[in-house]
């Protein structure tokens, strides 16, 4: 169990890539999308192609990079990152697990996501230096950015947390929360199809949830909230990733680990990793699955 924390909490499970997928969709075949439409009327919100959409009671209007909550968030982010998650090598030893969108694993703007599932499955979220999960740029094998996760015990959080509310900003709606219009809470969730899939390929490789009988897709992902450690045109906590150019050029990161392979020549993907951290059934290879 964690540790009791200042900083706002929350416990268990998690998404894998809620935050995967911008241009995902070209890796869904014609029969999964069929099935998909079939399944509508189960998940009537849930779309083909890659969706996010607010969460309950999120908000960004009172975000902003400067904020002294953003400000640290983000050097505490880059300060684990730096100690602790600086290569992939740092990931591998420390128990992350790798999820390569298919569709951007071979694409310029290409990043994935790492996913730790002894963090997922605690009960600390917001905390920068033991997050759910790193996002890292395949360019350059570079950590960019951590993934927090909204879940309780393995149960989507509705309403997730606030991070803060700004005094100095006015309030220009009425709400619930004397705190409408100037909150910052920049969780999201993912509706659409390479989201949910992402979700449930790390439910099924790493949570074993076909042990359950679950086989379905969730009509959507837990929420997740973003903290990016390079600079970002759209702001500390965007939903998208940053733009390559904005992600640190050449050199490549060392890989941190023992291999043949070049980070210089070569992006990081599936085929460059250790054999033993590689999943016998990757996600191109079970989307007709589902």
């Amino acid at each position: 169990m964690g540790r009791k924390r200042d900083t706002p909490t929350i416990r268990r499970r998690t998404l894998l890539a809620a935050a995967a997928s911008v241009g995902g969709s070209s890796v869904i075949g014609t029969a999964t999308a069929k099935r998909s439409e079939r399944s509508s009327r189960r998940c009537p919100e849930a779309t083909i192609e890659p969706d996010a959409a607010p969460c309950d009671g999120a908000s960004t209007d009172g975000c902003a990079d400067d904020h002294p909550t953003t400000a640290e968030f983000r050097e505490r982010a880059r300060a684990a990152i730096e100690d602790q998650y600086a290569t992939v090598g740092d990931l591998l030893d420390r128990g992350f697990v790798p999820y390569f969108d298919a569709a951007r694993l071979e694409s310029e703007n290409g990043w994935s996501h790492w996913l730790h599932p002894a963090h997922i499955g605690d009960d600390v979220v917001l905390d920068p230096g033991r997050p759910e999960a790193v996002l890292v740029d395949n360019e350059f094998w570079r950590p960019i950015g951590v993934m927090f996760i909204a879940t309780v015990d393995g149960d989507p959080v509705e309403r997730p947390p606030v991070l803060y509310a700004r005094e100095d900003a006015e309030s220009e709606t009425t709400d619930d929360s004397p705190a409408a219009g100037r909150r910052c809470s920049p969780w999201h969730y993912h509706r659409g199809l390479p989201g949910r899939f992402a979700w449930k390929y790390y439910r099924q490789v790493y949570e074993h949830d076909y042990r359950e009988g679950d086989l379905s897709l969730p009509c959507r992902t837990p929420c997740v909230l973003h903290v990016w450690t390079v600079p970002h045109p759209d702001g500390t906590h965007a939903h998208g990733a940053p733009p390559p150019a904005e992600r640190g050029g050449p050199p490549a990161n060392d890989p941190g680990f023992e291999t043949d392979v070049d980070p210089a020549e070569t992006r990081l993907g599936w085929g460059v990793l250790p054999d033993d951290v590689v999943p016998d059934r990757k996600p191109g290879e079970l989307l007709d699955f589902w």
